[in-house]
């Protein structure tokens, strides 16, 4: 890459991360300079590799999910933790992961859930959770061991720093970070990694994403879910799910155990 060609990237991702719609976010820079790469690269001008660079970020924020307004969110788990009622901070916990479609889907049967992964795995000690979304905001269902670290990756400054809060009120150290896991796999030793509803949204931002990061884990397990249907829960996509997952691990003697939920289908890999 030229150094002209370089000062062109640093100026476009500045300008990205200083427009209206994503100045609040606090987005990597490498996130924004690996797509601005590509679409320099494919398009004709500035101007349409900025637009489509924008359409990628929209799938990868993925508004149309949900989010809760942090600054709101982060005084109501104030509250609940200044009451010292584990009810009252995990309705207000509740109440929070409502507000994405993801965790939303998950409260019906979060005890379960956890249970049935936790059965195959064993409690872990040390949890490393990769493009986290609010999912560590699901520890009251977890029920893991007095002394766990959990560590959580996003891409999402505030919602970092919300976790971040909510763990230290917990009483664990403050271990989430701002990482493009995609393009930066964390080197943290776990029993056990998550990534949850997010590889095949990987998978079509960058082609071929998933088999480095998940070789380059450092964990015993990797606990893959994916959604067994579309938004509109109309058409089926278990089959097409495990034909991703089958292919990312073509070739590799990896361990795999399927847990079937209503709306979630998990793939539990034993990596060792």
């Amino acid at each position: 890459m030229t150094i002209d060609n370089d000062q062109r990237i640093d100026r476009l991702v500045v300008q990205l991360q200083d427009s209206r719609k994503y100045r609040s976010l606090g987005l990597p820079a490498a996130t924004l300079r690996a797509l601005l790469e590509v679409e320099l690269a494919r398009r004709h001008g500035e101007k349409e590799a900025l637009k489509a660079v924008r359409q990628k970020l929209h799938n990868i924020v993925a508004p149309y999910l949900g989010d809760p307004d942090y600054p709101t969110a982060l005084a109501a788990l104030e509250r609940a933790f200044q009451s010292r009622d584990p009810l009252a901070v995990q309705e207000t916990c509740r109440q929070i992961l409502a507000a994405h479609v993801s965790t939303r889907e998950r409260l019906p049967f979060a005890e379960t859930f956890y249970r049935r992964l936790f059965d195959v795995t064993g409690a872990p000690m040390l949890i490393l959770d990769l493009a986290c979304g609010l999912n560590p905001l699901m520890l009251p269902w977890m029920h893991l061991p007095a002394g766990v670290r959990y560590y959580a990756c996003d891409i999402h400054a505030p919602r970092v720093h919300l976790i971040n809060r909510f763990l230290a009120h917990s009483g664990l150290p403050p271990l989430a970070e701002v990482r493009d896991v995609a393009l930066d796999p964390p080197p943290v030793q776990a029993d056990v990694a998550f990534l949850f509803k997010e590889a095949h949204r990987l998978e079509q931002r960058l082609r071929g994403c998933n088999r480095p990061l998940w070789e380059a884990l450092r964990v015993n397990w990797l606990l893959v879910s994916l959604p067994t249907s579309g938004m509109s829960g109309r058409r089926s996509l278990i089959d097409q799910h495990r034909r991703l997952v089958s292919a990312i691990l073509r070739g590799l003697d990896w361990q795999v155990e399927e847990i079937l939920f209503e709306n979630e289908i998990v793939f539990c890999i034993q990596k060792s």
